[in-house]
């Protein structure tokens, strides 16, 4: 039964993912537009940010396209396969879930925020205009 419930929903993430994605695209958001000064300082504060994201999963497009509508560059780091970022999530964060924004502070300490909603909130409040 377990294999059955795999299969299915991996047949629908291969079937959906595309469109996800295509959806994305078409409906990107136009992106803030800052005084080449003042872009340059929330680039600067972005690099103390990471998005831990799986690349079809709704709740993380809904991020990236709060993240582009603000123009932000964040980096983004894919958790859905094992590997590196992965381990690094569940070792901050202590759970594989995503959409996570890692918010490191000045003295190096982490701050892990979970669920869209919240790191929405986060980053309107911080680089809204």
């Amino acid at each position: 039964m377990k294999f059955l419930f795999r299969t299915f929903f991996k047949t629908v993430r291969l079937i959906l993912g595309p469109a996800l994605l295509l959806k994305e695209r078409l409906t990107a958001p136009q992106g803030l537009v800052r005084a080449p000064e003042a872009q340059q300082a929330v680039d600067r504060q972005c690099r103390d940010l990471a998005l831990y994201q799986f690349k079809t999963c709704p709740f993380c497009i809904k991020v990236r396209q709060e993240m582009r509508r603000l123009s932000l560059n964040i980096e983004q780091r894919d958790a859905q396969h094992e590997g590196e970022h992965r381990s690094a999530l569940l070792a901050g964060g202590g759970k594989a879930m995503v959409p996570c924004l890692c918010i490191r502070d000045g003295q190096g300490n982490r701050r892990w925020l979970y669920e869209s909603g919240d790191i929405i909130a986060y980053l309107r409040e911080r680089f809204g205009s």
